[in-house]
Order: structure tokens, then C-alpha cells, then sequence
């Protein structure tokens, strides 16, 4: 895990800042979640959706979006004093995948959103994160209209180790992705400790 130290503006001596990134499906909220959450106009790389891409970008079910993210999104949250998340918002098609290891890297975990009504599009943002044991949260974003499902049933539906922290959220809720965000570092914080007692036996 990287974090990384600066000066402080509130009377602490020191801040730590730790890396999420936030994964998922085409579609599933990831721009609006970190639009949502950053304390400061968040960097954003959308750009329209053409005509050739409609030719290899899936749309169905989201047939309303007209913008897609083509390298990231960055915006920073403070949790409470002296802690802040960078988050990173990954490109969701398979195009652009291999932007993926380099936002990975030093991540203390990430968040991967996901849709009920296409959660098979979450599948790859799980392997790659359990293959590469980076620790991360599931977080259904709870779109108007769709099916509601509990967390368990979620779980058991992306075949989950058990213990995987799932969680119902509005990815345009400021309070309900500062919850999912607080989730993961408490979540990541336990593996990471639990990953340096099992090196050190």
C-alpha cells in the first residue's frame, strides 16, 4: 500500500492521503460517485460517444448516456482530520482496460460499482482486483426502477469470498458514497493488518 504525507492546513502536522480506486461496469455511476463525494471540482476525462463506438460499447439498458470516461476520474474526499482518499475512476469498457494497472498501482483498495440489472458487467473489475489481491467493496448503485436485492443475495450472485463487504448505495448521494468509502478503508485496513501479521509468523 502507498499512501502519502504533506503539510496539513488545520493544525496537524502531518495528513495522510490513501489511493481508492472506483471500478465497475460501463454505465454503473462511477463518474457520478466520485462527482459526488470530491470536496473539489474533480478532474473528469468524458468525452461523447461516437458512432464508432457505438459499434463495440454496449448501451444496452443504458440507452439515455451520451458521454463515456476515456482515461480517468480524480477527486479527493476527507474522511476526518488528517485523512484523505485520492480517488481514481476507472474507464469501464474493455477498451480501455489497460489504463487499469496503472491506476492500480500503490491503491490501498477499491470500489467496485455495480447495477442489478447488469451485474454481469461487474465480473471483470472482481477478478481483476481478487487475482491481484487489492481489497475492495462491492457497492450496488441503486438505480430508480431497478430490482432491489439484498446484500447477501448480491454476494452469492458475483460468488463472493465470504466476508467481501457488500453495500446498497446512491452514487449521487455525497453522505450515502462518503459511507461506501469509509466501508473500504475500514475493510482494507483489516486485510492489510491482517496480510503483515501472517509475514511476520
Amino acid at each position: 500500500m502507498v499512501s502519502e504525507r504533506s503539510d496539513a492546513t488545520d493544525g496537524d502536522t502531518t495528513a495522510l492521503a490513501l489511493k481508492i480506486l472506483v471500478a465497475g461496469g460501463f454505465g454503473v455511476g462511477k463518474t457520478t460517485l466520485v462527482g459526488a463525494v470530491s470536496e473539489i471540482r474533480p478532474l473528469r476525462t468524458e468525452e461523447l460517444l461516437s458512432e464508432a463506438g457505438q459499434l463495440v460499447d454496449d448501451t444496452d439498458g443504458i440507452d439515455r448516456k451520451v458521454t463515456t470516461t476515456v482515461a480517468m476520474d480524480f477527486g479527493r474526499i476527507t474522511i476526518r482530520s488528517g485523512l484523505s482518499l485520492y480517488l481514481f475512476g476507472t474507464p469501464g469498457q474493455d477498451r480501455f482496460w489497460f489504463l487499469w494497472d496503472e491506476l492500480a498501482q500503490g491503491a490501498l483498495g477499491a470500489v467496485v460499482l455495480a447495477d442489478t440489472r447488469r451485474l454481469a458487467d461487474c465480473f471483470p473489475a472482481v477478478d481483476y482486483f481478487e487475482h491481484r489481491h487489492i481489497p475492495f467493496v462491492v457497492a450496488v448503485n441503486c438505480f430508480t426502477g431497478a430490482r432491489r436485492h439484498d446484500e447477501h443475495s448480491v454476494l452469492s450472485a458475483l460468488d463472493l469470498d465470504p466476508g467481501t463487504p457488500v453495500v446498497l448505495c446512491d452514487a449521487r448521494d455525497r453522505d450515502s458514497g462518503k459511507e461506501v468509502l469509509i466501508r473500504l478503508v475500514e475493510y482494507a485496513g483489516r486485510m492489510h493488518t491482517a496480510r503483515l501479521l501472517d509475514s511476520v509468523r
